[in-house]
Order: structure tokens, then C-alpha cells, then sequence
């Protein structure tokens, strides 16, 4: 019996030991058709073409260059993002690829300093639909079919079937994001970088398992694995939003973890070959522990993790920050 922390109070530890955690390898739950959906996804999406454009802007920042970035994701629908560079840069230089958190959009490019700063272009993904929270965004969910019932927020948008699930459009988008980049003149595109952190790592694994020319894949307390676990351990949104649905919709239970199947973290680690640097924090009650290290001893590539243990869903921090960087200026 797992004891989650009371309402007001500091969070305890509630799930697996560590020494259980460096060994949980739980089963996967994946469908057989799950390589055939996700290539058929981009595939129908990529006979759109991409039509970046990239708008320059000035938003007083003297030792970066900013452009306002729209391109086109799923099914052809506009995406923006933020792209930053150094000022002074060499002609071909490496690039991270950032998704944002949950609730999250773009926001501005003073927001997002750190690693155009450090020496790397930084492109900054919008999050489609999101965005109303502390981070602003630009970019709507344009649903092209009748969506199904839905819990308030994005976890059971269209999850009654893969092929509506908001996450598909998402990830889509993701992965487009990394394409857009490589066409960028002074972008090196074998020296490209997937993070993010909580849902922005999510989609860093998915698209570090759906594209290939990415390198390095850095998840920071990635959201969006082993859902089954997730939803009967802890009582928080996101997941919680699952949870709320399935007690409303008893009879399609089975249907929506058949859903879920297809965008579980997990099943995209076990496809990625990019090099990796996770983050955890042992009492993170939003992404439990024991849902990153399935996603981490999953992972295919060659990886490491930082391991937190006083820490809940702050992960890191400006320690992790440190990581993330002494990782990429040894790798990328």
C-alpha cells in the first residue's frame, strides 16, 4: 500500500525504493500495430511541406538573435516556435530542440535564455492548445473530427481512439519541429538535441523514438509513462485527469488504456538510440518516480540519469540546468 502525502504537507517518499527503482522493468503494454500507426501518421503528415517561415525580431536582448517561427505540423496546421541563436556564432553550430511543460506555450524568447547563451540555437516549440497558464502561447488544436466526451484539460482529448488523441496531433508536432530546424542554413543537423521537462520531456522521448537524426535526448521527470501505474498511485493532475474520466466511463476502461498504448514514453524508449540524460526527483507526486526509471531502463541508447532525492516535481532545478549543459558541451 502506497501512502500519498496529505493535502498541505510536504511530500514524503510514496513510491519504490531506489535500489527497486535502478531495477524496475516493468512489461509494456504496446499494440502490434504501433510502428504501422506512427509511421502512417507522418507520413500522411509530411506530404504537407513544411513552408517554414522565419521572422526575425527584436526584443532588445543584444547578444541573441530572436525569429518568430511558423511551420506546419499535424495534418498541415500552423505551429509557432521561438528560434534563438548566439550573435556571435560559427556558420554551422548544434541545436536544442525545446517542448514545453503542461498548460505551457512559448511565451517570449526572454523567457527561454539559457542556451542560446551557452553557444547553441534554441528553438522553443508552441504547444498547441495550451498556453494559458504562466507561459503564454500562440498556436490553437485545430480537431479536425467531433471530439468524444473529455475531462477538463488535454489528457482525454479524443481518447476514445488513437487516431483523435490530442497527443498524436502533439507529438506530430514534435517531431516536425526537429525538420524545421535541420532546414535552418546556420543549424548543424547532425548535432541536434530533444529536452524538456514533465510533458516537454514526454515529447522528447517520443520524438527521440520517431526520429532518428536526433543525437541527444534530455528528459527532465518525463511525463507521459506507464500510464497504468501513473493513474493508480497518485491522485494529482495531470493523470488525475484520467483517472476522473475513467470513473465517469466505466465500461470503456480497456478502451482508454488501449489509447494510451500508443504515446507511452515507455514503448518510445525502447526505440531511441540517441544518447540521454534523465532527471528524477524521488518525491515527485506529478511523475512518479517508478513511471521514469520504466520509461529509463526501458531507454534502448546509451543514457544516464540524476536522481534527486529530496526533490518533488521541481526536478533539478539549477543543479539539473548544470547537468544539461556539461552533457551537451560534452556530446553535442
Amino acid at each position: 500500500q502506497l501512502n500519498l502525502k496529505e493535502k498541505g504537507e510536504d511530500m514524503s517518499y510514496y513510491d519504490l525504493p531506489l535500489d527497486e527503482l535502478k531495477t524496475y522493468r516493468p512489461s509494456r503494454e504496446e499494440p502490434n500495430d504501433f510502428n504501422s500507426f506512427w509511421k502512417n501518421t507522418l507520413l500522411e503528415t509530411r506530404e504537407q511541406p513544411l513552408n517554414p517561415i522565419f521572422k526575425k525580431m527584436d526584443y532588445g536582448l543584444s547578444l541573441i538573435e530572436s525569429y518568430d517561427v511558423t511551420y506546419k505540423g499535424y495534418a498541415g496546421q500552423s505551429i509557432k516556435g521561438w528560434l534563438m541563436l548566439p550573435v556571435e556564432r560559427d556558420e554551422k553550430i548544434p541545436c536544442v530542440v525545446e517542448y514545453v511543460g503542461y498548460g505551457g506555450g512559448r511565451s517570449y524568447p526572454t523567457e527561454w535564455l539559457l542556451y542560446a547563451t551557452a553557444g547553441y540555437a534554441h528553438f522553443v516549440m508552441d504547444t498547441r492548445g495550451q498556453g494559458s497558464g504562466s507561459l503564454s502561447g500562440d498556436t490553437p488544436d485545430l480537431e479536425l473530427i467531433a471530439g468524444s466526451p473529455q475531462y477538463p484539460g488535454f489528457m482525454t482529448r479524443g481518447i476514445l481512439n488513437p487516431f483523435t488523441y490530442y497527443y498524436r496531433r502533439l507529438i506530430t508536432d514534435a517531431v516536425r519541429a526537429v525538420e524545421v530546424v535541420s532546414q535552418f542554413s546556420e543549424i548543424a543537423p547532425a548535432r541536434i538535441a530533444v529536452t524538456g521537462k514533465s510533458q516537454g520531456g514526454g515529447l522528447s522521448l517520443a520524438v527521440a523514438g520517431l526520429e532518428p537524426a536526433v543525437k541527444l535526448c534530455l528528459p527532465d521527470m518525463p511525463f507521459l509513462c506507464h500510464f497504468r501505474r501513473a493513474t493508480r498511485i497518485i491522485d494529482t493532475a495531470p493523470y488525475y485527469e484520467i483517472v476522473r474520466f475513467c470513473r465517469s466511463h466505466r465500461d470503456k476502461v480497456d478502451q482508454v488504456f488501449r489509447t494510451l498504448s500508443y504515446f507511452d514514453g515507455v514503448n518510445f524508449a525502447v526505440r531511441a538510440k540517441a544518447k540521454a540524460l534523465f532527471s528524477a526527483g524521488l518525491r515527485d507526486d506529478v511523475c512518479p518516480p517508478s513511471t521514469v526509471f520504466a520509461a529509463y531502463n526501458h531507454y534502448a541508447g546509451e543514457k544516464e540519469i540524476r536522481v534527486y532525492e529530496f526533490n518533488e516535481h521541481d526536478g533539478g532545478g539549477a543543479h539539473q540546468n548544470i547537468e544539461r549543459l556539461d552533457f551537451l558541451r560534452k556530446n553535442l
